[in-house]
């Protein structure tokens, strides 16, 4: 097994810093940046910054394309069922095993715990959420449902009119809805 990382046993504030800074200096100047960590007390190579680096800048691309993807499915499908929360719960299940093993990460430094219940709490806040737009679905077809009476009632070009102008509204709150 291959001994832990340098990057991994410093400081949580000073492996803050060294990420902004990669990204600030778009995953650049390794050699600075080794020297910029003796100079607050890490004794890193550049290699060891470098090796750091590359991985965290994968790991940043990676979370965008799937960022960008999860962004164009939910676009293009409507979750009603909850089926992107179960996918959601699998695939962070499945990534975090991934993680685990690929970063060699300590499992007693990490909160398993934590994990799970945010992911929990997501698929909660979902379910919730989805639950709130069906409810607004509803009162709006009820309300334009009531409104659609009250103008068929009515007579004459009113009548015609308010029929008109009730397809319209339907048509934008269906769009939006």
């Amino acid at each position: 097994m291959p001994r832990r990382s340098k990057i991994a046993g410093l400081p949580p504030e000073l492996k803050e810093w060294l990420d902004a800074e990669l990204v600030r200096r778009g995953f650049a100047d390794y050699v600075q940046l080794a020297e910029d960590l003796k100079a607050q007390g890490a004794e890193v190579s550049k290699s060891a910054v470098h090796r750091y680096g590359t991985q965290f800048e994968a790991r940043l691309a990676q979370l965008k394309v799937s960022t960008e993807q999860a962004r164009a499915v939910v676009q293009a499908s409507p979750d009603d069922e909850g089926a992107m929360n179960e996918a959601l719960i699998r695939l962070t299940q499945d990534k975090l095993f991934g993680l685990l093993v690929e970063l060699d990460v300590d499992p007693e430094s990490v909160n398993i715990t934590k994990v799970t219940k945010s992911i929990a709490d997501l698929a909660r806040a979902s379910v919730t959420q989805k639950r709130w737009q069906m409810d607004v679905r509803a009162k709006v077809a009820a309300q334009l449902a009531q409104v659609e009476a009250q103008a068929k009632a009515m007579k004459g070009e009113t009548r015609d009119v308010a029929l008109e102008m009730l397809a319209k509204v339907r048509a934008v709150y269906e769009g939006a809805l």
